[in-house]
């Protein structure tokens, strides 16, 4: 992963376009994201513009094909070490044992989550 990249959720929006999409032109993306936010062309290109600058996704002309260069996979890990590094000093059992806590898990919740923890044992 490229470390360090911390999205906004409206770079979010353009990298969840491209997840799904693969390679999209910026004009393929805005005609979505106006579709689904309401989002102008401008906006778009904006949004875009930022993700280029952060490293996000690169751009192929012609026509200005963007593809991503991070995972969701990537941002997951990373929005997720932030949030326990900052909410959690570090302490990923003590998030684990807030979201159990304050969360009702089905009983096939339940059961995939004894799976995971007796693969790390």
């Amino acid at each position: 992963m490229k470390t360090g990249i911390k999205l906004f959720d409206s770079e979010l929006r353009v990298m969840d376009v491209l997840w799904k999409e693969g390679e999209t032109t910026a004009k393929e993306i805005a005609v979505i994201l106006n579709e689904q936010v309401g989002w102008s062309k401008t906006t778009t290109y904006t949004v875009v513009k930022k993700c280029l600058e952060k490293g996000a996704i690169e751009r192929r002309d012609p026509n200005f094909v963007c593809r991503p260069l991070i995972t969701r996979e990537d941002v997951q890990e990373f929005e997720t070490n932030e949030l326990i590094n900052r909410m959690y000093d570090g302490a990923a059992d003590q998030l684990v044992a807030s979201i159990l806590e304050n969360k009702n898990l089905s009983g096939p919740e339940i059961e995939r989550l004894k799976q995971i923890v007796n693969s790390l044992e």
